[in-house]
């Protein structure tokens, strides 16, 4: 699936975007009277702080992810830092828009309370607060100074040290290594996860018989690429092809071949695009089947600091 391009906003103003659809007809729940704000044209003004909102839609953008955003914002003229989307989780979940990052580290999303957008519009666009801020201040639910408890493994919040190539399109998971320090310890994990076939892909001829389902074998296509050395997990969404869009991405980095149970790092491409749950490599076939048919959701595997995870006993 390609998306059109978004269009230039006013001077001044932020996008919101629909990215949930009906028949054609954009849902936006009830996120304008949570966000308040008086109309002037075609834009909200949200608040003291006078931050100018323009709402967009059109069906082309339905079921748009945040990763994808960047890749749509048009060349030339003023960029605002941030775009906000209200998506599916908005209309249905209640949960707050998900502002993108469009500067910093482009396509990584942090999600913030409705009633809340004006006020913290105002401080990213005057400075008093930078995108990284609510990154480090987000819960395991993706929530901007969310009541869900901090993640035991904060996502990291500093700039890509350089650009990386496009992940290869699939609508299944990706398994990309961005640590080549141990070439024994990356067989190893392959080996774990029942090898690697002539295509790349780990988990392609599963015997079903065999299948253990409380360590459900994890099916991704292998990336095993020295162009993706040192991918950080924020930059993981806006590689992510619109296409066919994968389920999910796992990093095996760093603490992969150094800690107990080959942990991976996983990357939430859809919630929160860039927040991150770590969890042995065990675990994330079962992680991805449960995604994969809405039975879970993504911060159901982002251990909670200090709390032991539901997992630890499997």
């Amino acid at each position: 699936m390609s998306f059109p391009e978004l269009p230039q906003p006013e001077p001044g103003a932020v996008l919101l975007v629909c990215t949930c659809y009906e028949d054609g007809t954009a849902l936006w729940g009830g996120l304008f009277d949570e966000i308040g704000g008086r109309r002037e044209g075609d834009v909200l003004v949200l608040g003291d702080g006078g931050v100018r909102i323009q709402p967009v839609e059109g069906s082309g953008w339905d079921f748009l992810h945040g990763g994808n955003v960047p890749a749509l914002v048009p060349d030339g003229g003023p960029v605002t830092p941030v775009a906000v989307l209200a998506d599916s989780s908005v209309v249905y979940g209640g949960d707050g828009p998900l502002l993108v990052d469009l500067a910093a580290v482009p396509g990584r999303g942090v999600r913030v309370p409705s009633a809340r957008l004006g006020e913290i519009l105002a401080a990213l666009l005057g400075g008093a607060l930078a995108f990284e801020d609510l990154v480090r201040d987000m819960d395991v639910y993706g929530m901007y100074q969310g009541d869900g408890g901090r993640p035991a493994f904060p996502a990291p919040t500093a700039p890509p040290p350089r650009a990386f190539p496009a992940l290869p399109p699939t609508a299944a998971a990706l398994l990309v290594r961005t640590c080549f320090d141990d070439e024994e310890g990356w067989r190893a994990l392959l080996d774990e996860l029942g090898g690697a076939d002539e295509d790349g892909w780990v988990g392609a001829d599963l015997d079903w018989d065999q299948v253990d389902v409380e360590n459900y074998p994890l099916t991704a296509l292998v990336v095993d690429d020295r162009a993706f050395e040192g991918l950080p997990p924020g930059q993981v969404p806006a590689l992510v092809p619109p296409e066919e869009h994968a389920t999910l991405v796992a990093l095996a980095d760093a603490r992969t071949f150094a800690e107990p149970d080959r942990p991976l790092t996983v990357v939430d491409l859809y919630d929160t695009p860039g927040q991150t749950a770590v969890l042995p490599c065990r675990m994330v076939g079962s992680m991805a089947c449960n995604l994969e048919i809405a039975n879970m959701d993504f911060h159901e595997f982002v251990a909670e600091d200090g709390m032991e995870p539901w997992w630890g006993d499997l």
